[in-house]
Parts: structure tokens; C-alpha cells; sequence
């Protein structure tokens, strides 16, 4: 008797368990939330790099050096932040993928082109990350730093953070833009937001030869590449995640 019990009982449970998960992972509310969790990623990891200060010209290696010592360790608290944001990156290319696809399926091949672009993004990110955490980590210990080591690093991750990047991110949100009016997934005028967005981060491409001056608006270390570029492209991901939630409900 007490054995058929515990078998009724783990059959309950288990489901139990499986209505819960199909129901709180559904495609679209995973995807909103994937979203949510970049929104607040993102502002920490804004509300860590504002608290380091500006970078100092990369010619001048001595403040460089202390500039890369001092904050050493929040450079590397922004490198784990960055990572969690890109994993919750792929979760909702992923999930804008698979609502695509549902709702109409002959367009999965340009879905696999937004989808392929996007992990090339998040890699690409993932190794300026690498670069900037590099650079970190070549502060630690009891041995002097090397500025012209700590120089090519951070210009290897103002390089894939600025042009390269850029490009990437433009045809990915250039094409979810264009599925998202061939199938109707979710509003219309998300696509128009995301064309907007690809057509700044193609604007942000020639920063490439505009120098590493941080001061400089138009430069690869720059403020343009973060207002033209990154923030509309994160802006767009938290607005497509919001209007899959509401669209859920």
C-alpha cells in the first residue's frame, strides 16, 4: 500500500512539475524575460564603467598602467556581468527565432541568418571581453604591468566592440526586422525600430578610422559607437522582449 502511494505521489509531482515548466518556459515569456534580465544586466554593468571614469590617452603609458591598475577589479566584475548578458543574449535570439518560425515557417532560413549572425556577435563580444579582462589581469601580481601590452589589448577590444561589431549587429536586427513584418510574430513597428537600429550601427562603422582618442566623440574608443550603436541595439532587444510578454498575456 504505502509503495502505491509513493508511486501516485512522484506521479503527481512529476505532473505538476511538467505543467509548470511548459507553462512558465513558453517561448515567448522566456524570451521577454531573457530581455528584462539584459535591461537590468546592463544598467549595473553602465553603473560600474561610469563609476571608473574615462580612460587616458593610450600614448600616455604610465596613466594608462594606473588607470587599468586601479580599476582592475571592476573591469573584471563588468567581464562576468558582460557574460551573463550575452548568455541571456543567445536565450532570446533564440526565442525570437522559434516565434518567428511558429508563426510562419519558410521564413527559418533568414531566422538561421539572424540567429548564426547573433553567436557570431556574441563571440566576437566574448573575445573584446577576453582582451579588456587581459589587460586586467596584467595589473595583477607583484610584477609591473607593460603598457604597450596593456595599449594592443584595449585597442583589440575597441576594435570588435566598435566597427566590427557594428556590422554584426546591423544584420541582425536588420533581418529579424524583416521577418518580423513577413510573419506577423510580434508588432509591426518593432521592425521599424529595428531597420532604426541597424541603419546607426552601419552610421557607427567608421569610427574605425576616427582613432582611439576617448575624448573623441567619433573615435573607436569614442561615445559614438555606445549612443549609436550599442545602446539603441540593447534598447531594441528590451522592447521586442517587452512586447512578447504583453502580447503573452
Amino acid at each position: 500500500m504505502k509503495k502505491a502511494y509513493n508511486g501516485r505521489l512522484v506521479r503527481f509531482i512529476r505532473r505538476k512539475a511538467n505543467a509548470f515548466i511548459s507553462k512558465r518556459l513558453e517561448v515567448r515569456v522566456l524570451t521577454g524575460f531573457a530581455a528584462i534580465a539584459i535591461a537590468i544586466l546592463m544598467f549595473t554593468e553602465f553603473l560600474v564603467k561610469i563609476a571608473m571614469g574615462s580612460r587616458p590617452s593610450l600614448g600616455d603609458g604610465a596613466a594608462l598602467s594606473d588607470f587599468i591598475t586601479n580599476n582592475a577589479t571592476q573591469t573584471l566584475a563588468i567581464i562576468i556581468i558582460d557574460t551573463l548578458l550575452m548568455s541571456c543574449l543567445i536565450i532570446f535570439f533564440a526565442g525570437f527565432r522559434q516565434l518567428i518560425i511558429r508563426s510562419k515557417r519558410e521564413l527559418s532560413w533568414i531566422t538561421d541568418l539572424a540567429f548564426g549572425a547573433g553567436l557570431v556577435f556574441v563571440a566576437v563580444t566574448l573575445v573584446g571581453d577576453a582582451m579588456d579582462a587581459g589587460a586586467a589581469l596584467d595589473t595583477v601580481g607583484n610584477y609591473a604591468a607593460d603598457p604597450s601590452v596593456l595599449r594592443a589589448l584595449t585597442e583589440g577590444h575597441m576594435l570588435l566592440f566598435g566597427s566590427i561589431g557594428c556590422i554584426l549587429t546591423a544584420l541582425v536586427t536588420a533581418t529579424f526586422a524583416y521577418t518580423t513584418f513577413a510573419s506577423n510574430a510580434v508588432s509591426k513597428w518593432t521592425g521599424w525600430v529595428g531597420y532604426g537600429v541597424a541603419v546607426l550601427n552601419l552610421l557607427a562603422v567608421p569610427t574605425v578610422f576616427g582613432g582611439t582618442s576617448a575624448t573623441s566623440f567619433f573615435s573607436a574608443g569614442g561615445a559614438a559607437v555606445t549612443l549609436l550603436a550599442t545602446f539603441p541595439f540593447l534598447a531594441w532587444v528590451i522592447v521586442v522582449g517587452i512586447v512578447t510578454i504583453r502580447k503573452q498575456t
